[in-house]
């Protein structure tokens, strides 16, 4: 993955809820651009144009606050003139409508989102990183030891399958990957790639 960009659309209310669907996704080595977190008014909304035009993927998120906001409406009618991928998370498949009534969205499930988080990160790999016919993608996590006076960069790589990364979620099968100085653990859930724990080296 080098120089992928990831722009996604939503009305104010929404930052709480994208915040937390895309937490983990920043992780990896690609930008994630969230609209609100970029300007400080819808007024200068307007200067995004840039960041969406030169995006890998637009992923609109769509509830009842922005279904029909007029700002995430142009960007995604926007990023489908441009050529640019469209990949909707949705509350209701009612809010998939007009220019995306039929592409494939996420719904989301806020009563876990770790389920939708796996199933956006799943059509991420599909979209950025496509399957070849022996190949399963190699995904990694770049991130400094935060061991004190440590701060070695750690890498997790993620080369299986989104299968069974569901697999070993629902087995309480933790991924792990380890300082090469300090010999430190840190342990991450699978379907989310979300850090759990850190286990320093004993003896």
């Amino acid at each position: 993955m080098t120089g992928e960009r990831i722009y996604v659309s939503h009305e104010t209310g929404d930052l709480g809820l994208v915040q937390d669907l895309f937490s983990t996704v920043k992780n990896f080595p690609f930008d994630v651009h969230i609209a609100l977190e970029e300007v400080e008014s819808r007024q200068s909304r307007s200067r995004l144009q840039g960041r969406l035009a030169n995006s890998t993927v637009a992923i609109p998120v769509l509830t009842d606050q922005s279904a029909d906001s007029p700002w995430v409406n142009q960007e995604i009618g926007y990023a489908q003139a441009k050529g640019i991928p469209v990949l909707p998370l949705y509350d209701e498949e009612s809010h998939l409508n007009g220019f995306i009534s039929d592409v494939e969205g996420v719904s989301i499930d806020r009563q876990d989102l770790t389920v939708t988080i796996f199933n956006l990160l799943s059509r991420l790999r599909s979209l950025l990183e496509p399957l070849g016919a022996l190949s399963v993608p190699n995904w990694y996590v770049r991130f400094p030891c935060t061991v004190p006076d440590c701060g070695t960069p750690v890498i997790l790589e993620i080369d299986q399958s989104q299968t069974k990364l569901w697999k070993r979620h629902r087995n309480g099968n933790f991924l792990a990957t380890t300082c090469e100085c300090c010999h430190s653990t840190y342990v991450f859930d699978p379907a989310t790639i979300g850090f759990v724990r850190r286990q320093n080296p004993t003896g």
